[in-house]
């Protein structure tokens, strides 16, 4: 079983990017998934999370508006379209898979890829 993420990018401020995560082992409509990010020297914290229906998604405050979680459980893919790019967004961004509900907790996201790099500079 395995999460692989993908998509990460040196993009300027104001710009976009879209994350991938391609699940095998971790059937999407079992379990929740959630997008997490680390920067150097910082706790990893939860970015955004939706749950094995599709019908609750979760954002921390400062990504609301400007990122949308989304999956395709019949490709076995999760996505982060980001928008709105800010210095404050660079990190290496996680896909994790678990029984979250909704929560941006990463305790509860147990299983996880190697993460993709995002660096937003100008």
């Amino acid at each position: 079983s395995q999460l692989v993420e993908s998509g990460g990018d040196l993009v300027q401020p104001g710009g976009s990017l879209r994350l991938s995560c391609a699940s095998s082992g971790f059937p999407l409509d079992y379990y929740d998934i959630g997008w997490f990010r680390q920067a150097p020297g910082k706790e990893r914290e939860g970015v955004a999370t939706v749950d094995s229906s599709g019908t609750m998604t979760n954002y921390t405050d400062s990504v609301k508006g400007r990122f949308t979680i989304s999956k395709d459980n019949a490709k076995s893919m999760v996505y982060l379209q980001m928008n709105f790019l800010k210095t404050e967004d660079t990190g290496e961004y996680y896909c994790e898979a678990g029984y979250g509900r909704g929560s941006l907790s990463a305790k509860l996201y147990p299983y996880w890829g190697k993460g993709t790099q995002v660096t937003v500079s100008s």
